[in-house]
């Protein structure tokens, strides 16, 4: 990648150039302003949705969700289930190419299964079940399971981050923890690494030999992907003023996360559409480090939580429009199956703050340092993390805040050593409501310890929870079970849930085609 001063002068180009090389080159690319900078290009490895919705340019995955979020097969031609639900059979497709032009084989899924299967926390659970995983020849993937599961192919289409992607087998042979940094997939789009600007353009360029499933609705990441463009490219643009301009003026075409103040004036352009494209929404959540005062200490967690006022944190990140985000919301994203208002009255909008510091004290803080992390280039979750700091500093926490860029944040919050070692205390995160609509995706509330997502929580009895989740006989035991692992999530706090929101997107309105969730740029044409 070239440098920052060569970005400048590119992005310079960009808003400066010539009308007639926008207009000459309007079918053939699309820009796009993401959430962020990409900082990890392994989306086995990352947690990020950044990584995850690049993931879904370059990678393919072996099923997806379709509309009604129910998995079909992508790679897959097709599947069988035998043997009570012990056997399954899944047969890939013909004519599967890596872009460095070698064939897609079942082994390099094999691998691929087996290194997201020691990573993610759906696919530990699906690895803990499986007896014997292997590739009969080239295009036969063969599961042998200890136990019925029935969830097998929820697992390969899940579309949260860490989704099941399909690499080659030499570098899914890489161990989850260590990062693989070549970029091969099979997706409709190729990552064009030598074209790409650190901090400033990641370019993708078309897949000629991708070739689109055959039949299938169009829905979130199952049917067929057509890319209509011949280049795609991520500019990255943290000033939201630059970024609304740009928008406005044509520069680039689709801005992921407009600000909530810049939304008015986006909404009275007749040539910007405003839209939410998600109807998930967004989860913001604030996790503890488990594994350090004060924050291994159940009950002062508890008293955090006590001490958060949704509400607040919903006006800081969404505007004080009522119908752009929702209070009350447990661990479940309201509305879906799972979600219920068991113990939702731990929270409350307007907490008595000097009550519950006093309580904190008496729980045993000794006034330990607390350090607070917070992404100056991601403006949502500066938001969470600004109102978080006061908050915590109210409550009589020694706040010690600290701010740097995305990557920066992302990189010290796998760091399990103290706050004197270059630890963390306290990290924000924004799930979509997809990550977390039922107890096997949703990573924050793994409570498996060092296995566990980051902050690390040891929670016995709410990881007993989840697995009896997966073994219920029907929907209205699933459903007793997800209350009972909320109400033992308001014991144990794996994170104090801020709310639920609703983040429209902006695009120019020559923009068609766009698929409801997260951004994926199959099927989105020039109309």
């Amino acid at each position: 990648m070239i440098g920052r001063r060569g970005a400048l002068a590119t992005a310079g180009a960009m808003t400066m150039g010539a009308p007639a090389l926008v207009a000459a080159q309007s079918d053939r690319v699309v820009r796009f302003i993401p959430q962020t900078d990409i900082t990890s290009y392994d989306p086995i490895f990352s947690s990020t949705q950044v990584t995850r919705n690049y993931a879904y340019l370059v990678y393919d995955t072996l099923f997806g969700l379709d509309k009604n979020l129910l998995p079909q097969p992508q790679m897959a031609e097709g599947y069988t289930v035998e043997n009570d639900q012990t056997l399954w059979t899944i047969k890939l497709r013909a004519g599967l190419m890596f872009h460095d032009g070698t064939p897609v084989l079942a082994r390099d899924c094999v691998a691929s299964i087996r290194r997201w299967g020691g990573r993610d926390s759906f696919g530990r659970l699906l690895m803990a079940a499986t007896d014997e995983l292997t590739a009969t020849d080239d295009r036969t993937i063969v599961f042998r399971m200890k136990r019925p599961f029935p969830l097998l192919t929820f697992g390969l289409a899940k579309s949260t981050a860490q989704a099941m992607v399909v690499m080659p087998e030499r570098l899914s042979n890489t161990p989850g923890h260590t990062q693989v940094t070549e970029v091969v997939g099979s997706g409709p789009y190729k990552f064009m690494r030598e074209q790409s600007v650190t901090g400033a353009r990641i370019v993708f360029a078309k897949n000629d030999a991708y070739r689109p499933r055959e039949g299938g609705e169009l829905g979130w990441t199952a049917g067929p992907k057509v890319a209509h463009f011949e280049r795609v490219e991520w500019v990255i643009i943290p000033d939201a003023a630059t970024a609304a301009g740009a928008l406005q003026n044509g520069e680039v075409d689709w801005w992921e996360t407009p600000t909530p103040d810049y939304l008015p004036l986006l909404s009275r352009r007749r040539e910007v559409k405003v839209e939410v494209n998600d109807p998930s929404g967004g989860l913001p959540i604030m996790r503890f480090n488990f594994l350090h005062a004060p924050f291994n200490n159940p009950e002062i967690r508890r008293l955090v939580l006590a001490g958060t006022s949704q509400l607040e944190f919903m006006h800081a990140m969404a505007g004080t429009d009522p119908s752009h985000f929702r209070t009350g919301v447990g661990f479940f994203p309201p509305g879906t199956p799972y979600a219920s208002e068991v113990g939702t009255g731990a929270q409350v909008n307007e907490p008595d703050i000097a009550r519950i510091k006093q309580q904190i004290i008496d729980a045993g803080y000794k006034g330990e340092r607390i350090v607070v992390m917070g992404p100056a280039d991601r403006a949502s979750v500066k938001a969470a993390s600004d109102v978080a700091a006061d908050m915590l500093t109210r409550l009589g926490f020694n706040v010690d805040y600290q701010i740097a860029d995305w990557g920066t944040v992302s990189a010290r919050a796998v760091k399990k050593e103290p706050v004197e070692q270059g630890g963390w205390s306290v990290y924000f995160g924004i799930w979509s409501g997809l990550s977390c609509i039922n107890p096997a995706v949703h990573q924050s509330l793994q409570g498996t310890g060092a296995n566990a997502w980051t902050g690390w929580p040891d929670l016995p009895e709410l990881e007993a929870l989840r697995q009896s989740w997966l073994s219920a006989p029907d929907l209205a035991t699933q459903q007793r079970i997800a209350a009972a692992i909320q109400e033992q999530s308001y014991k144990d706090v794996p994170y104090v849930p801020l709310g639920q929101f609703f983040a429209p997107v902006a695009y120019r309105r020559n923009l068609t085609g766009m698929v409801t969730g997260f951004p994926v740029f199959w099927n989105v044409k020039r109309g």
